[in-house]
């Protein structure tokens, strides 16, 4: 397996959604832009319960929400109020300063439901770190698909395979979803400098290794990679060009320069940030771990 790096995520909790969490790690900092990838675990709500994840933060990155099933609604201090839904692309880009809100919608919280998802961050290159943020919201149908001999991949983000996403990534990209049926395969190409893969569920080899479900593997640069199903297969494939410099995080701040996230925490704590319409509860700042 021609694999420079195999990493076992860490089990967190974001308030109350169990999730897995193989970026950042110790091993590998970051694969192309992606900095930051969180497996929400396929999680069963019931009726009158949900996800709220409180108003909080950014600088210096994209944030990703990408679902399976059950649905989220952001709010960001743009005025954004978007409803996702599974196979949706909620893009938002943070610039200098933005918050946001992501809980569940309360007609979903009457039922009871499931929720499974991804939710990553992409650094943002140090001419976008800076200036006012974005967010755009990309329904399913409006991601290409290709479907062929058993193989299905849909471009959630940037461009490979022959796809290209309409989400608005700041740098070269690769972020697509894969689907393969039992005893099918796929050629990983070398297009994208950096890839990593990360299997949801289902069996499969890659180069004639075993793949576990849940880890992350990060591809050597240059160098192709066959995926093959023993089962059907459900994952991503992400990467794309190498940061341009070293990125620092700190809570929900991503910076290449460490003075703008000293800026961004005393700004938080002290209360100035853009604020979300109709939101008053937010999350508060953490103590710094340095």
């Amino acid at each position: 397996m021609p694999t420079s790096i195999v990493i076992r995520p860490r089990a967190e909790d974001v308030e109350g959604q169990p999730i897995l969490r193989p970026l950042p790690s110790a091993q590998c900092r970051s694969v192309g832009p992606f900095v930051f990838f969180d497996h929400m675990l396929s999680t069963a709500y019931p009726a009158g319960s949900g996800m709220n994840i409180r108003q909080h933060p950014h600088i210096g990155l994209s944030t990703l929400t990408y679902l399976f099933e059950g649905q989220i609604q952001h709010k960001d201090s743009l005025g954004s109020d978007q409803l996702v839904n599974p196979g949706d692309v909620s893009w938002m880009t943070a610039g200098s300063a933005i918050a946001h809100v992501e809980r569940t919608p309360d007609a979903l919280k009457q039922s009871g439901f499931r929720l499974h998802g991804l939710q990553v961050w992409l650094a943002s290159p140090k001419e976008h770190e800076q200036g006012p943020g974005h967010y755009s919201h990309h329904p399913a149908a409006s991601l290409p698909v290709s479907e062929v001999l058993g193989v299905k991949i849909r471009m959630i983000a940037g461009s490979g395979f022959c796809l290209e996403s309409p989400v608005p990534v700041l740098s070269p990209t690769l972020y697509a979803e894969v689907q393969l049926q039992t005893a099918t395969s796929l050629l990983i190409p070398a297009e994208h400098q950096e890839r990593a893969l990360y299997v949801l569920d289902g069996d499969a080899e890659l180069d004639g290794e075993a793949v576990q479900p849940h880890t992350l593997i990060v591809l050597e640069p240059g160098q192709s990679a066959t995926l093959c199903a023993q089962s059907d297969c459900h994952g991503v494939i992400l990467g794309g060009a190498p940061l341009d410099g070293p990125r620092r995080i700190n809570w929900n701040f991503v910076a290449s320069d460490p003075a703008r996230i000293d800026e961004a925490r005393q700004r938080w704590a002290a209360g100035d940030w853009p604020q979300v319409p109709g939101e008053s509860e937010r999350i508060e700042l953490p103590p710094s771990r340095r």
